[in-house]
């Protein structure tokens, strides 16, 4: 098991899904977490409940992430409490799927402003908190910037362009002691993603090497060990976990 204690970890859009699990994973291997949401408070301070019942430290703080004073915000509130941050987490995202008919700009920005603008917006600020020893940054893109697929086009190119902020802001950052990777997941059950146990799921598990949809908690260890100073020699990397569906 990944050690991250005295550890402070940020992760954005945590108050289910991906996100909240992955606060959950640093929480348990020693990280304290703050949960940011953007409007999900009941989520979130269930997320919280949980860490502090099995022996963790945490906190829920409302702030949304497409917005630099929110922010700002977020990050002052939570050094506040915890003096530092360790880690930062870019979870919070939003996708919809349809063909480029129907594309409007309204969705464009929708999709780009909390896939790509809340990562630059929260890692400018989280580079006032990082101390001389460093720290972890981890974004979750997705294996739709690495699959083509059918009616993704805006959801695919807002991901690739959070692959491309990963590996240009790992070597702006390395001499600053501070890793950037982004994890790729695959097709995963969340409550956003309301496939199971339909024909979707089947065609789905039905590509995929590995047979099954992602959970979870596929994703969340992969994020404590690039949390952790085991992946110390881990940077500007972008690592698939779809059980071979990209």
């Amino acid at each position: 098991m990944y050690k991250s204690e005295k550890k402070t970890a940020l992760v954005t859009g945590a108050s289910k899904g991906i996100g909240a699990e992955i606060a959950k994973a640093l929480a348990r291997n020693g990280s304290t977490v703050i949960v940011n949401y953007s409007t999900d408070r009941i989520n979130a301070e269930a997320v919280v409940k949980h860490i502090r019942e099995n022996g963790g430290a945490a906190t829920a703080i409302q702030a949304d992430v497409t917005k630099a004073a929110e922010v700002k915000r977020l990050f002052e509130e939570a050094c506040q409490q915890f003096g530092k941050i360790d880690t930062l987490i870019n979870n919070a995202g939003v996708y919809k799927f349809e063909p480029i008919e129907a594309v409007t700009e309204e969705e464009f920005h929708r999709q780009f402003n909390s896939n790509v603008l809340s990562v630059l917006l929260s890692v400018q600020e989280a580079l006032n908190y990082f101390n001389e020893a460093g720290g972890s940054i981890i974004n979750i893109g997705s294996v739709a910037s690495v699959k083509a697929t059918p009616s993704s086009l805006v959801y695919s190119a807002s991901k690739s362009a959070v692959d491309g902020i990963t590996r240009i802001l790992s070597k702006e950052l390395g001499p600053k002691k501070i890793r950037v990777n982004a994890i790729l997941p695959g097709p995963t059950h969340t409550e956003g993603n309301r496939i199971a146990g339909t024909p979707v799921e089947e065609y789905i598990a039905a590509q995929t090497p590995l047979g099954r949809i992602g959970q979870p908690a596929d994703i969340s260890m992969l994020a404590v060990f690039l949390a952790s100073d085991d992946a110390s020699w881990i940077t500007g990397q972008k690592i698939c976990v779809s059980g071979g569906f990209d």
